[in-house]
């Protein structure tokens, strides 16, 4: 117990900063794969094991929501095998630091199976829709490619500008006066806030109104974040 708890210690002052993350990342998403990074790092496992095991969690829950009729036991499941498979993602960079072992291969992995995940998420439940729902309109099949889009755009283009951003010499810019309120303002586009979503699948009407004011958000945090990652590296 001894040895779980300075670890655990230790990563916790080894932490990623908390500056552009929302508050369920930084509360619960974070601190959850610490625990598991810990529990894995005095286990002896990988970086790239926890992150196999995060997949493991993660997709056969998705292909439920594809495959099994919606109901309030396939959401309670389905929601807490995505937050497990999130936390695992989160606790897989933190082994690494610990370990000090990042290579270029795992962060490779790392991101290859976000980007599959985001795709996935949003695929099955169009399906679900075409499936298992009675959609007011038709039109409404649109909302899960749409939520893909702006997912993968924010994913691959925020990627993208930190990557650039490194090859630049300018000057950092100067600290947010209101990291808590931006880290509040961000849930809507935090990957755990869609995890959550899938709480309400057993409720048809209701998974669709969280599930269309999510894709609202995200279409509009996609706007916002590309006008300021332009600007940026300007």
């Amino acid at each position: 117990m001894t040895g779980f708890i300075e670890t655990l210690r230790y990563m916790t002052a080894a932490q990623k900063p908390a500056k552009g993350v929302s508050v369920y990342t930084l509360f619960v998403n974070r601190p959850a794969g610490r625990v598991l990074a810990a529990l894995a790092y005095r286990a002896g496992a990988t970086p790239n094991q926890l992150t196999v095991l995060g997949a493991l969690f993660t997709f056969p829950a998705l292909t439920a929501v594809a495959l099994v009729r919606p109901g309030p036991g396939l959401a309670v499941c389905v929601c807490a095998a995505l937050a497990v498979g999130f936390a695992l993602d989160a606790a897989d960079g933190q082994l690494a630091r610990t370990q000090r072992s990042g290579s270029p291969s795992g962060e490779w992995l790392d991101h290859v199976l976000d980007c599959v995940k985001l795709v996935t998420v949003h695929l099955v439940v169009l399906v679900s829709f075409y499936r298992f729902f009675s959609l007011p309109s038709p039109a409404f099949l649109l909302a899960p490619m749409l939520f893909e889009l702006a997912a993968v755009v924010i994913f691959f283009a925020g990627i993208l500008t930190e990557q650039l951003k490194r090859r630049t010499t300018a000057p950092a810019a100067p600290a947010e006066s209101a990291p808590a309120l931006r880290s509040v303002l961000l849930l809507p586009v935090d990957y755990g806030v869609t995890c959550l979503g899938f709480l309400f699948l057993g409720s048809q009407h209701v998974f669709l109104s969280v599930y269309c004011t999510l894709l609202l958000a995200h279409l509009v945090f996609m706007a916002a974040f590309l006008v300021k990652w332009f600007r940026e590296l300007r």
